[in-house]
């Protein structure tokens, strides 16, 4: 273990008080301040190995003096706390300079292994802070620990071309966070193309993605870009990547892996220099296992993992997401509206099926269709009734309602099934739904024990060794905690 000297500034004396303890435990020489004034003047005289800041201090903000500290400093690590955890927060750590950004509240274990992985690594030259030249939009909505791990992990990934895998439910925003790593990440001058798999006949795909030459089938009366050529530069997003058929997968693998292509009637290789993010709403193991998914390729697109949390697995965001979505209603010239507390907790304990986009159709139909100001519980229960499957019932059930597991699988392939019309689902279908079982029982299990496997493997009736095996196959991720090792703001 690296020790050093350790700068800490928060207005909170507890915390202060808790960070001095724990660090000064494992060997670090702790300073303690409650301004931002103290912590510059440390810093600017050279004290200090690492610096550990709340970005909200009593004198100054800690994003304005992160420049001047990158500017006097250069190598010296900032890890950046705070309790506004919104995705502005952690994309703005990342681009002042600092070395990693903590939600409040966080996990004491976690801020020490940050904390020694700082002091070990060499210093390298810090990369100039990107200007703060533009508004604090919000294309990311919700301060829940589940979307501060997105948060996180795309601040994390914004300085990088890595091939990113965005996984998710329908609905869940997976273009939404592909646009935000376009457009704050390094390529955010380039453009952003999007294509849906899915929405493209099957033989036309290839001439999409690679574009064609004149002749080279029967309609192609002149030369066509593809979206690779197009994304030049920039960003490809490669939506319902599942839905790609083999003979383009092929196809695809041989850019990520050479880093060229061909246009669909074309000899001459094609240099591309294009960022590739992919999305799917299908388990692509599972497609792997029937033939339907190439496995090289899959390893390709799966460099950085990003699973998307279904709406019901953060119910404490949909206030700020209706809120959201009101204001852009409002902005379009509607009325301005508000959900009053009964109705609200309807809201959050309904178990949305479809997701944030499913929330935003309700909020956009009552400020559309509905003329009070203040929304009451009656108006949202019929509107949730009213959402029911092509069979008439009465919709899917909000999550207080005891309903067993049987019943809810059985809901949900009944509306499955009815999706396809007069056709079947996909070949496949047991392992499939065994598999989208999986994941959310592992998950439920780990963070009911605070990611204690022994226990975990115990609740489930597994071996930890084959616990071990599902949650790295699975890509779960779950911080260890305790009840006393949490520190809030």
């Amino acid at each position: 273990m690296t020790q050093g000297s350790i700068l800490v500034a928060d207005d909170d004396a507890a915390i202060r008080t808790v960070l001095s303890q724990a660090l000064s435990r494992v060997g670090h020489t702790v300073r303690v301040t409650s301004n931002a004034a103290t912590l510059w003047r440390w810093v600017s005289a050279g004290e200090g190995d690492l610096v550990i800041t709340d970005v909200v201090m009593p004198d100054e903000n800690a994003f304005d003096m992160l420049p001047r500290i990158k500017k006097a400093r250069p190598q010296l690590p900032v890890i950046v706390m705070s309790a506004q955890n919104t995705f502005m927060t952690a994309i703005r750590a990342s681009e002042k300079g600092a070395y990693e950004y903590l939600p409040k509240p966080f996990d004491l274990t976690e801020l020490l292994a940050i904390v020694n992985r700082a002091l070990a690594e060499p210093k390298q030259p810090a990369e100039k802070p990107r200007p703060d030249d533009q508004p604090e939009t919000m294309p990311l909505v919700g301060r829940s620990a589940a979307m501060q791990d997105i948060y996180r992990m795309l601040a994390r990934m914004m300085q990088t071309d890595l091939t990113v895998m965005i996984t998710g439910e329908s609905g869940t925003g997976k273009e939404l966070v592909a646009r935000a790593l376009h457009e704050y990440g390094r390529r955010r001058k380039g453009p952003f193309v999007a294509i849906n798999m899915a929405a493209i006949p099957r033989d036309l795909i290839e001439s999409e993605l690679f574009g064609h030459e004149k002749g080279a089938f029967t309609g192609a009366q002149h030369r066509s870009t593809g979206r690779f050529e197009q994304a030049e530069g920039g960003t490809l997003f490669l939506d319902e990547i599942g839905d790609m058929p083999m003979e383009a997968q092929t196809r695809l693998l041989r850019v990520l892996q050479q880093g060229e292509y061909t246009t669909v009637g074309g000899r001459t290789p094609i240099r591309t220099d294009v960022r590739i993010v992919a999305a799917t709403n299908k388990d692509l193991r599972t497609l792997i296992n029937q033939g339907l998914f190439r496995e090289d390729l899959f390893y390709r697109l799966n460099v950085v993992p990003l699973r998307l949390p279904g709406l019901r697995e953060r119910a404490e965001d949909v206030p700020d997401l209706i809120r959201h979505f009101f204001a852009i209603a409002e902005q379009e010239g509607l009325q301005a509206k508000r959900i009053l507390p009964a109705g609200m907790d309807l809201l959050k304990n309904y178990a949305w099926p479809g997701n944030v986009r499913e929330l935003e159709n309700l909020v956009r139909r009552l400020a559309a269709l509905y003329p009070q100001e203040e929304i009451g519980v009656e108006i949202i229960e019929a509107e949730l009734n009213g959402t029911g499957s092509p069979q008439g019932d009465a919709g899917p059930r909000p999550v207080t309602e005891t309903v067993s597991v049987g019943q809810a699988v059985e809901d949900h392939l009944q509306r499955y099934f009815s999706s396809f019309g007069e056709e079947l689902p996909p070949a496949g279908l047991y392992q499939r739904v065994l598999a989208e079982v999986e994941y959310p029982l592992v998950l439920a299990a780990m963070t009911a024990t605070r990611g204690n496997q022994i226990r975990a493997a115990e609740l489930l009736g597994l071996n930890r060794n084959t616990l071990r095996k599902k949650i790295r196959e699975l890509g779960i991720n779950v911080y260890r905690t305790t009840r006393g090792g949490s520190v809030a703001s």
